[in-house]
């Protein structure tokens, strides 16, 4: 119970783990934990969008223990992974001692990275999709190299759904969602 009492900490330093690669963007901020659970709603969405049959649960589980292993190397932006590598292998052996949900997670990781399933492939768009929302909603309120970041993240994104959804992420407004309908009353009045 000691060991299933342990993981549960390690996952929750991921809502303290800062996702490093905005410091060169110039605007944003996020959480490890704030991306995986983004990237794990991105993949409910992406299973919709696919005609061959997806395993739902597996899929939301790759998307939300993918980063896992930042909770005790932090997050590599592209810049610091030109310099440092860490020792994922030791971290995926470390996790798992004393629960059997430890090396669940493991093996969900390694599928991640390994890439070959239909889910890890969707759950490696939907990493990418998140971050083209994120991206898009900087350079909607207002930083402009964000739309040339959106541009190279774009590349990353390989099936046919994601790239769907990606083309509409560039097109639609990240604000769209909550002010689509400004004839409504609480949107042009004042008054509550």
């Amino acid at each position: 119970m000691r060991a299933l009492v342990n993981l549960l900490h390690e996952i929750g330093q991921l809502a303290r783990t800062p996702r490093t690669g905005f410091a060169f963007l110039g605007s944003g901020q996020q959480s490890v934990a704030e991306h995986s659970y983004t990237t794990a709603m991105t993949c409910f969405v992406l299973a919709d969008l696919c005609e061959e049959p997806v395993d739902r649960e597996k899929l939301m589980m790759l998307a939300l223990c993918h980063d896992l292993l930042e909770a005790r190397t932090g997050d590599l932006n592209y810049v610091y992974k030109r310099y440092m590598k860490p020792d994922n292998e030791k971290v995926l052996q470390d996790l798992p001692q004393g629960c059997s949900s430890g090396q669940k997670i493991a093996d969900y990781i390694r599928e991640f990275e390994e890439g070959e399933t239909l889910e890890a492939r969707l759950a490696h768009d939907a990493d990418q999709l998140e971050l083209l929302l994120v991206l898009k909603r900087e350079y909607d309120t207002g930083n402009p190299r964000a739309i040339e970041w959106f541009d190279i993240v774009l590349k990353r994104v390989k099936t046919p759904q994601g790239q769907q959804l990606a083309k509409q992420i560039r097109e639609t407004p990240s604000d769209e969602w909550w002010i689509a309908d400004k004839t409504d009353r609480w949107w042009v009045t004042s008054k509550s």
